[in-house]
């Protein structure tokens, strides 16, 4: 990891943001307004994590389709992919970043989702830091507020001043997340420590080498609800 800021400003390989897709994603985001550090973090926050579909399943982990101009020519992905895209993003406009990844147990996953990933503790669940104003905030644009609706999980906000971590309780008091270990910052994604970390405490969620099983988690959400209703999945 990096402390010079001026490292965690350049274009990386899989933080692509001199790609046309990405300079199109932030120039359709910002709309002529950037400037402003902070108001440029919060408007590139909420288009990373309401316009870009959370889904699981379905996602390309190779090298290639890790690249946030992949990521946001296909339109979706999970925290790994999300928090990267943000991270690129946010280098794009002159704002230092780096990803982070962190265990979490999870107390709202669909019970397919739980049956795959072998319980409850889902392993590199990653955000994305962000410089403003002289320090690291924290910052997780993955679940899209139509998700989180579904699943009766509060939106996470941003507004570039304070950590934006998950909040540990969903929007009836139940437990939603809690972090149980970090892995560490890094300036660029490390593909080989995560994909194989997925691959190694994961295997059930992969369809092949690097593709997940295919599935949805809008329509799992209700069995989800079922479960809740019954008292489950405290």
């Amino acid at each position: 990891m990096s402390e010079n800021l001026q490292e965690l400003l350049r274009p990386t390989p899989f933080m692509d943001y001199e790609s046309d897709t990405v300079r199109a994603f932030v120039a359709k985001t910002l709309d002529g307004s950037g400037g402003d550090p902070v108001q440029d973090a919060v408007k590139l926050y909420y288009a990373v994590r309401d316009g870009l579909r959370y889904e699981v399943y379905g996602n390309d982990l190779s090298h290639d389709g890790m690249k946030a101009s992949s990521i946001i020519e296909r339109g979706f992905g999970f925290c790994i992919h999300k928090a990267l895209v943000y991270a690129a993003t946010l280098r794009a406009v002159g704002i230092p970043s780096r990803v982070t990844y962190g265990d979490v147990r999870n107390h709202l996953a669909s019970p397919r989702l739980r049956e795959l990933v072998g319980g409850d503790l889902f392993r590199f669940h990653s955000l994305t830091q962000v410089y403003l104003d002289g320090k690291w905030l924290k910052a997780t644009p993955v679940f899209t507020k139509t998700l989180c609706r579904l699943y009766k999980i509060k939106p996470l906000d941003f507004d570039g001043t304070s950590d934006a971590v998950y909040h540990p309780y969903d929007e009836k008091g139940r437990e939603h997340m809690e972090f149980v270990r970090w892995h560490g910052e890094f300036d660029d994604f490390p593909y080989d420590l995560v994909i194989g970390g997925f691959q190694t405490h994961h295997p059930k969620l992969f369809a092949g080498n690097t593709k997940t099983a295919t599935g949805s988690l809008v329509d799992e959400s209700a069995d989800q609800r079922a479960l809740l209703a019954t008292g489950g999945a405290k």
